[in-house]
C-alpha cells in the first residue's frame, strides 16, 4: 500500500498522511472538481486543459462563424430578388422559413449533444456541413447562378436558371442553416465546459467567457454587416460567399486544433425518457406520502461519480414529482434498477429545473419582440429620414445596427471591468454584483427606455415631415443619427438580457441539458420575431379602417409608427412586472459542490496506480 496515494486539493498525500514536497507533481495532477474529463474520457487535469486557451480559441471560432453565417442572412433577401429572380413577398418569405429553419435545427443539434454524441463531435460534425454548405454554395453562385458575368447588383438582374441549378441552390442554403444552427447552441456551453465552476478563479472566468463570447458573436456579425454586405449589395456575391467559406473553414480548423486541450461532460441519454420515466413513477405511486428526504433514493457516491453525474439537492415545490423517488415497501433492488418504477432524487431535480426554467424562458420571448425592430421598423423608419451627409456621402439604414454593436462591446466592458467590480465589493458577493435574473431584468428595462427612444424620434419626425410637406412620400429632414439613442439603448439591454440568459440557463439547466438550455435562447429569439409579425398584423387589423392607413402604412409619413413602438414600450413594462413575479418564486439549483472519493485507475487517469480524488 506504500504506492498508494490520494489527491486532495492540489496536494498528494500518502495513506499515512504527510503531505509529499513534490510541488511540480501536485499540480500537475489537480483535476477539475465538476466532473470533466479529458479526451481519453479520464478526468481532465486542470492546468493542462480547458482554461482561457481553449475558450479563446472557441471564441475566436464563433466570431469567424458568425462572420461566415452573417455574410450569407444578411444580404439573403437581395439575392433571392437580384440573382434568383424572385419578387419581393416570395423572397421575403423564403428568408423567414430559411431563419426558422435555422433555430429548428438548433433544437435538434441540442438534443443530438445532450443525449448522445456530446458538444465536442456535435461541435465539429455540424460545423463541417456548415463550411461544405458554404462551399457548395459558393460554387453553384460561381458557376450556374451568376449568369451574365457581372449581374446580380441593383441594375443588372441575371437570367432564368434551370431546376437543377435551383435545387443544388437551396440544398447549399439548407446545408448552412443545418450547420449553423446545429452548432450554434452547443459552442456556447462547450466553452463554458472549459471552465471549472468549482474553483473560484475559474467559476469567475465562466461568468466572463459569456460575455466575451456575446462580444465575438457582434463583431463577427458586425464585419459581414459592413464589409461583406459591401461588396455583395454591389453585386460581388461570389467574393462575399468565398469570403464567408474561407472564414468558417478556418473557424473549423482553429477548433479541431484545440481537440487534445479541450474539457468534456459525457452525454446523458435522451432527456425526453428521463422526463417520461419521472412523470410516470410519480403517477404510479400518486398516493405515496413522502415525509422527509430519509424516503428519497438516491445512488451511492461511488456510483454516481463512476458515471459522471453530480448530485443536485433535494428542493420543495412540485412535491408531486417527489412521489417519482419514494422509496416504499413494494421497492426491492430489481425495482431500484427500474427507472419507470424509481427514479433519483437528482434526476426528479432535473424535471423540476426545467419546469422553474419555462416561465423566465416565455418572459424573454417578449423582449425578443423589442430586439427584432432593429432589423425590420427601425430600418423603416431610417429609410424615412434624412440619411445623406455632407459630401454626398448615402447612410444605408441598416447600417445603423453598427451602433449597436459598438454598444454592446462598450457595454460588456463598462459592465466586466466597472460595474461588476464596484457592486461586488460593495455587496461582498464573490460571483458579481448582480444575479444573472436581476441582469436579465435591468435588460427588458432598458429595452422599454429604447422603445420610449424610438417613439418619440418618430414624433419628431413626423413633425418635421408634416410641417414640410403633408401630403408628400419620402423623407423627412430629420437626420437619421436621431436614431442612435434607440440602437445604443438596443445594444445596452443586450448586453444585460442575452448575456445574462446565456449565462442562467447554462448554470441553471441540469448537466445533460447544457445545450438544450442554450438553444432555448435562439428559440427565443425566434418566437420574438413570430410574435413581431403577429403583432404587427393585429395592429394594422385594426388601426386600418376607413380612411385610416393604419399604424405602419407603405408611407410612414401618413402613419403613426410612433404608437406601435410605445405599445411595446407598454407591452415590456406588463412583461417587467410578470417577470419580477417570476423571477422572485424562481429558486436556484443547488449542486452537490465536489464529487467526492472516485478511485482512477492505470487505465482511467493518468494519476497513476490507486490514485483517488477527493
Amino acid at each position: 500500500m506504500e504506492g498508494s496515494r490520494t489527491f486532495m486539493e492540489g496536494k498528494i498525500i500518502t495513506v499515512d498522511g504527510k503531505v509529499r514536497e513534490e510541488e511540480d507533481e501536485a499540480e500537475e495532477l489537480i483535476a477539475t472538481g465538476d466532473g470533466a474529463v479529458d479526451r481519453h474520457n479520464r478526468p481532465a487535469i486542470r492546468n493542462t486543459t480547458g482554461g482561457w486557451v481553449s475558450g479563446a480559441l472557441i471564441l475566436v471560432n464563433q466570431g469567424l462563424a458568425t462572420l461566415a453565417f452573417f455574410g450569407v442572412g444578411v444580404n439573403l433577401v437581395l439575392f433571392l430578388t437580384r440573382v434568383v429572380g424572385q419578387d419581393n413577398a416570395s423572397a421575403a418569405n423564403n428568408v423567414s422559413k430559411w431563419t426558422g429553419t435555422v433555430y429548428i435545427f438548433s433544437l435538434l443539434g441540442a438534443f443530438l449533444s445532450d443525449s448522445y454524441w456530446g458538444r465536442y463531435y456535435t461541435c465539429a460534425i455540424f460545423q463541417s456541413i456548415f463550411v461544405l454548405g458554404l462551399g457548395l454554395l459558393s460554387l453553384s453562385s460561381y458557376i450556374f447562378l451568376l449568369k451574365p458575368r457581372g449581374c446580380g447588383d441593383e441594375e443588372t438582374l441575371c437570367g432564368p436558371h434551370s431546376a437543377l441549378e435551383m435545387a443544388i441552390f437551396y440544398v447549399s442554403i439548407y446545408m448552412v442553416a443545418l450547420g449553423n444552427g446545429g452548432y450554434q447552441p452547443n459552442i456556447a456551453t462547450f466553452g463554458a465546459d472549459q471552465f471549472d465552476e468549482e474553483d473560484p478563479s475559474e467559476g469567475h472566468s465562466k461568468i466572463a467567457f459569456f460575455s466575451y463570447f456575446y462580444l465575438a458573436l457582434n463583431l463577427g456579425s458586425l464585419f459581414s454587416n459592413t464589409v461583406l454586405g459591401y461588396f455583395e449589395d454591389e453585386g460581388r456575391w461570389t467574393l462575399g460567399f468565398w469570403a464567408s467559406s474561407a472564414s468558417a473553414a478556418l473557424a473549423l480548423l482553429l477548433f479541431l486544433s484545440g481537440t487534445y486541450r479541450y474539457r468534456h461532460f459525457r452525454p446523458r441519454g435522451n432527456p425526453l425518457s428521463r422526463f417520461c420515466q419521472v412523470v410516470a413513477a410519480a403517477s404510479r405511486k400518486w398516493k405515496v406520502e413522502v415525509y422527509g428526504d430519509e424516503d428519497l433514493y438516491e445512488i451511492d457516491d461511488r456510483e454516481r461519480i463512476a458515471s459522471g453525474e453530480r448530485k443536485i439537492l433535494h428542493t420543495r415545490g412540485f412535491s408531486f414529482l417527489d412521489k417519482a423517488a419514494a422509496i416504499t415497501e413494494e421497492v426491492d433492488v430489481q425495482t431500484r434498477a427500474d427507472p419507470w418504477r424509481l427514479c433519483t432524487v437528482t434526476q426528479v431535480e432535473e424535471v423540476k429545473c426545467i419546469l422553474r426554467l419555462l416561465p423566465i424562458w416565455l418572459c424573454t420571448i417578449l423582449y425578443s419582440v423589442v430586439f427584432t425592430q432593429m432589423a425590420s421598423l427601425f430600418v423603416e423608419q431610417g429609410a424615412a429620414m434624412q440619411s445623406t451627409v455632407s459630401g454626398g456621402f448615402h447612410i444605408p439604414p441598416a447600417s445603423m445596427s453598427s451602433f449597436d454593436i459598438l454598444s454592446v462591446a462598450a457595454f460588456i466592458f463598462i459592465y466586466r471591468r466597472v460595474l461588476d467590480p464596484v457592486l461586488t465589493r460593495l455587496r461582498s458577493k464573490t460571483r458579481g454584483g448582480l444575479s444573472e435574473l436581476q441582469r436579465m431584468g435591468i435588460g427588458l428595462v432598458i429595452a422599454i427606455l429604447a422603445m420610449v427612444s424610438a417613439g418619440t424620434v418618430e414624433v419628431f419626425r413626423l413633425k418635421y415631415a408634416t410641417t414640410e410637406c403633408p401630403s408628400c412620400e419620402g423623407s423627412s429632414s430629420l437626420s437619421i443619427f436621431w436614431q442612435v439613442p434607440q440602437y445604443v439603448l438596443i445594444g445596452a439591454s443586450e448586453v444585460f438580457m442575452y448575456v445574462g440568459q446565456l449565462e442562467f440557463f447554462n448554470s441553471q439547466a441540469p448537466d445533460g441539458l447544457k445545450s438544450i438550455g442554450s438553444a432555448l435562447c435562439m428559440t427565443s429569439i425566434s418566437l420574438g420575431n413570430y410574435v413581431s409579425s403577429l403583432l404587427v398584423t393585429i395592429v394594422m387589423k385594426f388601426s386600418a379602417r376607413d380612411n385610416m392607413p393604419g399604424w405602419i402604412p407603405r408611407d410612414l409619413n401618413r402613419g403613426h409608427l410612433d404608437r406601435f413602438f410605445f405599445l411595446l414600450a407598454v407591452l415590456t413594462t406588463a412583461d417587467l412586472a410578470v417577470y419580477i413575479l417570476t423571477a422572485r418564486w424562481y429558486r436556484y439549483i443547488e449542486m452537490e459542490r465536489k464529487m467526492s472519493c472516485t478511485k482512477l485507475d492505470d487505465s482511467t487517469s493518468k494519476l497513476g496506480p490507486n490514485a483517488q480524488r477527493v
